[in-house]
């Protein structure tokens, strides 16, 4: 992975080497502290969203790609039993489809989150776990992640005829307790897998720098992480 995308949260990771008694930021006022975190989450959250919203971006990733709803899989394996394989396919393929062109919209509010950012939160992160940071992004975002992505994966599934069948299914089968009932409608659903899909791949990449602070760029970034000791 390139080694620009191991920005993302930065700063955050000066925990490891506090916890190793390697880390001497005394020279350093809160201002560049801040700031070199700052720096890291919004070049990070760049990144990911940008990985994301290629074409494949979570169809070709086993980590996020998003299948039929756990409670569907036994339908999925009785398509496929019986040569109807394709229709099962071409849902699981337009829900991931629909997700990386919803995705995009995360990254002014995962932006703006950071520029809001106060002192108090950035500190929070410093001294947090392992993924303080993407928690943070969670909180601040998610809600209105969702009302972003929802109405693009649902203009994009009004396309797809096997999602109008998927949502009439599901309807009944919530009746009898085979459906989940949060994966009643198909457009919530990827919603919801979407967002997911994009914070794990935030955590991931806080907790790679974390484990590797020295793999960070960025001007602000490296002059915070020259105070780091072995």
């Amino acid at each position: 992975m390139q080694a620009h995308i191991h920005t993302i949260f930065v700063a955050s990771f000066l925990l490891a080497a506090t916890h190793a008694s390697a880390l001497d930021l005394s020279s350093f006022s809160n201002k560049d502290q801040v700031g070199s975190l700052k720096q890291a989450l919004i070049q990070g959250a760049e990144t990911a969203v940008k990985n994301l919203a290629k074409e494949n971006g979570y169809l070709g990733n086993d980590k996020v790609r998003i299948l039929l709803p756990e409670s569907l899989q036994k339908v999925d394996g009785l398509l496929r039993k019986f040569g109807m394989g394709n229709y099962a396919d071409e849902l699981v393929t337009s829900m991931n489809r629909a997700a990386e062109a919803a995705v995009p919209e995360a990254r002014n509010l995962l932006t703006g989150a950071v520029k809001k950012m106060t002192v108090e939160d950035a500190k929070s992160i410093l001294t947090g776990s392992d993924d303080a940071a993407t928690q943070y992004f969670r909180k601040n975002t998610e809600t209105a992640l969702a009302g972003k992505f929802k109405p693009i994966i649902s203009k994009a599934m009004l396309k797809v005829k096997v999602a109008e069948k998927y949502d009439q299914f599901a309807g009944k089968g919530v009746k009898f307790g085979l459906v989940d009932e949060r994966d009643v409608r198909l457009d919530d659903y990827i919603t919801r897998k979407a967002m997911d899909g994009l914070f794990l791949m935030m955590a991931e990449q806080e907790k790679a720098i974390r484990a590797n602070p020295l793999e960070a760029t960025g001007t602000l970034a490296r002059k915070v992480f020259s105070a780091i000791k072995f």
